[in-house]
């Protein structure tokens, strides 16, 4: 089927969200590329499993801005099902999608499934695990833009990521952070307190309707 609609509910803290395993394939029509998108529900994925509704925000953003993709050195955190990524390497990028080592088979999968049949237009993305904070050393600093869509919501990660994008952004990467704003979740909190001490952060979109947020944050001159 052909869908342009994430998960919307809560994002949960627990990690026994799907009791069961199951894939589910969806079709989503995003920059006038079709992605075919397999998420794996089951209780070791659990938030890592869906499509969220910021993501595809995201995804919109870039498709009316491709330019900003072509050609770029693009590395996305906590991707999840690759949405995000995916689109950024068949609008031209050369991407790496990161998440923790569960989600690698899922994001592998998704990779296979959506190579161009003339073949990707820069280069295959690449699937790597990266867990925040611990082994972002082993990373590069020579990006050109940080994706991140929806990683915001456990405040006990908030100091490894800003932690994490400072390294990836040495050498002055620009990150997009697309965001459910939960309270909950102190999300606000990460975007008003935790990123600002690094970063000079740009509200650049807002959907009042879904509260999402889409920000561009850019390393301050002192880092």
């Amino acid at each position: 089927m052909t869908c342009t609609a994430g998960v919307d509910h809560p994002l949960p803290v627990d990690d026994g969200l799907f009791a069961e395993t199951f894939a589910q394939d969806t079709v989503y029509s995003l920059a006038g590329q079709e992605l075919k998108i397999r998420q794996l529900f089951g209780a070791q994925l659990g938030v890592a499993a869906p499509v969220w509704e910021a993501g595809l925000h995201l995804c919109r953003y870039f498709g009316e801005r491709p330019e900003e993709l072509r050609g770029k050195r693009v590395i996305e955190l906590g991707a999840g099902t690759g949405v995000v990524g995916i689109l950024a390497a068949r609008l031209g990028a050369a991407v790496t999608l990161t998440d923790l080592p569960l989600a690698l088979p899922q994001l592998q999968t998704n990779v296979s499934a959506n190579m161009p049949s003339s073949g990707w237009p820069s280069s295959p993305p690449a699937t790597l695990p990266l867990s925040w904070g611990e082994d972002h050393m082993k990373f590069p600093s020579d990006w050109d833009l940080v994706l991140c869509a929806d990683v915001i919501y456990l405040p006990e990660t908030y100091p490894l990521l800003v932690e994490t994008l400072t390294h990836l952004c040495k050498n002055g990467a620009v990150v997009y952070l697309s965001s459910k704003m939960r309270k909950e979740h102190r999300t606000p909190d990460f975007y008003e307190e935790h990123l600002p001490s690094r970063f000079n952060v740009e509200l650049v979109h807002r959907d009042d309707k879904q509260n999402i947020n889409i920000y561009r944050a850019c390393p301050r001159a002192e880092q």
